[in-house]
């Protein structure tokens, strides 16, 4: 009897373990994948052949209005944005709209951004990819809710623009451009300061405002 009560303890115990063992795993994968406004960033994203990790997700806000959600991904995590600027690997900055937004205005906006956060050098290394982001929106009368961008960075290659996952013309070659881009929202004048924060992965900017 005592062997058969040791042994209906063990199995009792391993299967307590394994319960334990599944249950983390699956808390850990959702806690893993960022959803924002229904809005789903996936833990990890392949760019160029490497694999990224989700450095944070956040929503632009204009007033009370959610304009659209971010996603950063890079090779390492960091929370502090010098690091991310000068980081060598491959990158990833990805957006998806939360309402209708004019597809000219949208490229001032963005070229605005890397005015105000570059130096004159700087902007001036990056104004090709500029210029073809301005083109590439201009086109477009509009993004509604739901389409979505991404630029990918990829060492020796350049940045590529996708939009709604295509990608949109042949890469563009000057490496500042992507830092430039990246400024929008991680420079000195961040087109929103919690949003910065999201992207850096600070916790507490994740939660949606409001």
């Amino acid at each position: 009897m005592r062997g058969i009560s040791l042994q209906a303890r063990l199995a009792t115990g391993l299967f307590a373990l394994a319960g334990l063992f599944l249950s983390a795993a699956g808390s850990s994968a959702q806690a893993q994948t960022v959803d924002l406004a229904g809005v789903k960033y996936e833990a990890q994203a392949d760019v160029g052949g490497q694999k990224l990790q989700l450095n944070g997700a956040g929503i632009r806000y204009k007033a009370v209005f959610k304009v659209y959600t971010a996603g950063l991904y890079m090779a390492e995590k960091t929370s502090n944005a010098d690091a991310v600027l000068a980081a060598p690997g491959a990158k990833r900055i990805h957006l998806v709209m939360l309402r209708e937004v004019d597809g000219n205005e949208l490229g001032k906006l963005f070229t605005k951004g890397m005015e105000q956060n570059a130096s004159r050098e700087e902007f001036g290394k990056a104004i090709n990819g500029v210029l073809r982001v301005a083109e590439i929106f201009s086109t477009r009368k509009s993004l509604t809710t739901g389409e979505y961008f991404w630029v990918d960075y990829v060492p020796g290659t350049g940045s590529t623009v996708f939009l709604n996952g295509k990608p949109m013309g042949a890469p563009i070659k000057e490496p500042e451009f992507f830092s430039a881009l990246l400024r929008i929202w991680l420079g000195k004048a961040p087109a929103d300061d919690q949003l910065k924060e999201a992207l850096l992965g600070v916790k507490r900017s994740l939660r949606e405002r409001g």
